[in-house]
């Protein structure tokens, strides 16, 4: 052994070592994505600007509905056309709805969020300024467009600023826009109305708007995720004309005696022509505007009849309520409001207790959503049995807090129980999807049951007036002291009222015969 052998032997001088060839068939690893999670009081501005932002859209579902009679007269419209300042927001929601995973991706989250906010913002603004009708439609529709944006998104938002283990959490304070935003609407909408003037319930977001926009762009971290992808053209065409068909139809078709008009007849034909045909070409494209395959989920597919069905409920009595209490009670606008109102306070006493329930990993949420809708649903059955021509506010009040109640059991763990079964990547476009079912549930739901309480008055008022004749002893006894026309207006009266009463009992019903479909959620959260 060498000199040189034995010094290198000793440590003393290191050895030589060949370079190792580098390894040209190793991957590198892809960048991590940065973390979004909040702490603190970051993270609490970044919920209040969230919040904002989904109370603006949800709000304005229904805060308009109250202005619709002074819109009228102040802009010189017809019923029907004092309508499509509705039925244009809502389309415009609806075709926006289902593009907001793509939007976000191409875009950026916070980028796209900031711009819908922004842009809601402003056109509430052009709307309140509006000085005809054709401007206050277009406006709406511009609204609508910008407000589709922001209810997928919050969501997702929320599920990334909170960690996993505060799912449960982040879901029910989300849930509380969501379900307490169609209830703040007719009050807010009765107070502006009765106390100021009709372009106060779009100058209102005006504030909230800059406040949320102000917060998320200063606060709202962006995850820099962003992709260039092919816009299919196609797949947004056949969207826009199954939709736009389709809610014309649900908006028209009562005021149109539905299928005996043509214009119904051709849009029904085109809304399920475009809809076969819109599902057969996402389903073939290779970069589908809407990815359909998240359905494949049985937890989404489960999801999405829950709440629409949840929509079902929801929806009606938001509509039927004001109506009934105003035209047939003689409530203000603020007193239906208020009383709409009120069916929101359970909503925010039970939004702790059910995000601790939904946080423990053993606990089945299938229970939690189940009883809701079944509370919800014994509610609505109770509302049916109350209602008369003398209900005053104390009548209704305790089964709205019941219907309340089951809703804030309904919504929140299903979001929970969604979110949880899809990974992070998918979470846009399944909040896409509930949203999108929650609307459309909604729509075709107020539809159908506008249609039910019209042939049930109908009805009522024919069997009423069959039976008010002077050969009974009360009728006889009534026009003593009654003129024949105080008697019509009676029966017509109480045909209304049988009508609301079938109106709640049928969608009581429908809530009951939901509950059974929260078996098709996993037992278990991954």
């Amino acid at each position: 052994m060498s000199v040189a052998e034995r010094i290198v032997r000793t440590g003393l001088i290191p050895a030589r070592r060949r370079p190792e060839p580098a390894a040209a068939s190793a991957p590198t690893p892809p960048a991590q994505a940065p973390s979004l999670i909040e702490y603190g009081a970051r993270r609490w501005l970044v919920v209040g600007g969230v919040m904002l932002a989904a109370l603006l859209q949800t709000i304005d579902l229904t805060i308009v509905n109250v202005a619709l009679p002074t819109l009228q007269g102040n802009l010189g419209a017809t019923v029907d056309e004092a309508t499509w300042v509705l039925t244009g927001y809502v389309i415009a929601n609806v075709v926006v709805i289902p593009l907001t995973p793509w939007l976000q991706l191409r875009f950026g989250r916070k980028k796209y969020f900031l711009v819908s906010i922004a842009g809601f913002t402003i056109a509430s603004v052009l709307c309140g300024v509006a000085t005809s009708l054709l401007a206050l439609i277009l406006f709406r529709i511009v609204q609508g467009a910008f407000g589709g944006g922001l209810l997928t998104v919050a969501q997702v938002v929320m599920r990334e600023t909170f960690p996993n283990e505060q799912l449960g959490l982040s879901q029910s304070i989300f849930a509380i826009a969501t379900v307490l935003g169609p209830s703040i609407g007719p009050t807010l909408g009765g107070i502006l109305i009765d106390n100021l003037s009709w372009p106060w319930v779009f100058d209102v977001n005006l504030v909230p708007g800059v406040v949320a926009f102000v917060l998320l762009l200063r606060y709202m971290r962006d995850s820099g995720r962003t992709q260039r992808v092919s816009v299919d053209v196609t797949g947004i065409a056949l969207l826009i004309v199954a939709v736009t068909c389709m809610q014309y139809v649900l908006d028209q078709g009562q005021h149109d005696d539905w299928f005996s008009d043509r214009s119904i007849q051709l849009c029904t034909f085109l809304a399920l022509t475009a809809t076969a045909a819109f599902v057969w070409w996402e389903l073939r494209v290779a970069q589908p505007i809407v990815d359909l395959r998240i359905l494949r989920t049985p937890a989404v597919s489960a999801a999405l009849a829950i709440a629409g069905g949840l929509a079902g409920i929801v929806f009606p009595a938001l509509l039927l309520l004001p109506q009934f209490t105003v035209e047939d009670l003689g409530f203000t606008s603020t007193l239906a409001g208020v009383m709409i109102g009120i069916r929101a306070v359970p909503v925010l006493l039970l939004t702790m207790p059910v995000a601790r329930l939904t946080n423990i990993q053993r606990f089945d949420l299938r229970w939690l959503i189940g009883g809701g809708l079944a509370l919800a649903g014994i509610g609505l059955l109770w509302l049916a049995g109350s209602v008369t021509t003398q209900s005053d506010l104390a009548t209704l009040v305790p089964p709205l807090l019941v219907v309340g109640a089951g809703s804030a059991c309904v919504y929140s763990p299903l979001l929970v129980a969604v979110m949880g079964a899809v990974p992070p990547d998918a979470a846009p476009k399944a909040a896409a999807f509930i949203v999108l079912a929650f609307q459309l549930g909604g729509s075709i739901s107020s539809a159908g049951i506008v249609a039910f309480v019209d042939r049930r008055e109908q009805f009522h008022q024919t069997m009423l007036a069959a039976e008010a004749t002077l050969s009974r002893l009360p009728v006889v006894q009534f026009l003593q002291h009654a003129t024949p026309q105080q008697l019509a207006n009676a029966v017509a009266s109480q045909a209304a009222v049988l009508a609301y009463d079938d109106a709640f009992f049928i969608t009581g019903l429908l809530a009951l015969l939901v509950t059974p479909s929260v078996l098709m959620l996993a037992r278990k959260r991954t």
